[in-house]
């Protein structure tokens, strides 16, 4: 016979309230990945910086080496997020991930073709409509091109899960267990979660740190719509590689750099903002489509040993 798994996952909650969790925990889960994070990329720019022999190790410039750096500590991050976060609830990682069933692959190529196409239309139309906002300079293949092209390709996948497990399997569940009826639970998660994405992505400009909120708040819809995290996952991996591949190979073919500074931002986000509550959409459409008749091992709702 099999046993329920006890923890401190509740399985009659939709994804994201459904951590029971003292309300210290959180606490130290907002102090100590912040700077781990942090820590991590100072750490391993430091030492692209000794290698390359940079003045300016912390510079807007990113050269493939330090690109890798910052894609790798930052999935190490995600990673560790969820192993503290599963010892200090007891339960499997896994249940992390998904806690009403186990991690759906079928899900997560699904929704990364969606993903690809409305994030290659939504890049292709500021393209067009407004290429200053791009940054674009022109197209080229260089050395260093390919080089960052296979960082992009290898590399960004492992960042942007990541920063998923961090944000979204970790965070949101964390802070929304400060609040017991469901609603205002997934709320309380949703904004802290996001805010905390957006903080620490430094942006001083009003346009950029307001669709960078953005991308939180949706892929935290995401999550809660879809139960899971393969869809959160899908649009961020899609939307950075994508965005990489282009920023890439129309640099002129040197370095990439990454500028969030004051007016950095401008109108053309919301053209991408309107790609994310698009895929919002298309998870709300299809997940309800799949709860019509759900799949086989998505009956019971409860993980078995």
């Amino acid at each position: 016979m099999t046993q329920p798994i006890t923890t401190a996952v509740n399985s009659t909650r939709p994804f994201g309230a459904h951590l029971r969790m003292s309300w210290w925990k959180p606490l130290v889960l907002l102090a100590t990945l912040p700077v781990c994070l942090i820590g991590s990329q100072v750490l391993a720019w430091s030492v692209v910086g000794a290698i390359e022999g940079s003045d300016d190790p912390f510079s807007s410039e990113f050269t493939p080496l330090k690109s890798l750096a910052a894609n790798l500590s930052i999935g190490a991050t995600g990673v560790m997020a969820v192993l503290l976060l599963a010892w200090m609830t007891r339960a499997p990682w896994r249940m992390l991930l998904s806690p009403l069933r186990r991690f759906d692959r079928r899900r997560l190529a699904h929704y990364s073709a969606v993903a690809a196409v409305l994030v290659a239309a939504g890049l292709g139309t500021v393209a067009v409509v407004a290429p200053q906002a791009t940054g674009w300079t022109g197209f080229a293949i260089t050395d260093t091109t390919v080089a960052l092209l296979a960082v992009t390709l290898i590399t960004i996948p492992i960042q942007a899960t990541g920063e998923e497990l961090m944000y979204r399997s970790v965070l949101l569940p964390a802070t929304a267990s400060w609040v017991r009826a469901v609603r205002p639970a997934l709320a309380v998660g949703l904004v802290v979660s996001s805010l905390a994405f957006a903080a620490l992505h430094g942006s001083t400009d009003p346009w950029l740190a307001g669709y960078i909120t953005l991308i939180a708040l949706s892929t935290g819809l995401m999550a809660i719509i879809s139960g899971g995290v393969e869809a959160p996952i899908a649009f961020h991996v899609v939307n950075n590689v994508l965005a990489g591949i282009g920023n890439n190979v129309m640099t002129g073919g040197g370095t990439s750099a990454v500028d969030r500074s004051t007016e950095t931002g401008g109108p053309p986000l919301l053209i991408l903002g309107a790609v994310n509550v698009a895929m919002v959409v298309v998870v709300w459409l299809h997940e309800k489509r799949r709860r019509a008749v759900p799949p086989h091992g998505e009956l019971s709702g409860e993980w078995t040993r």
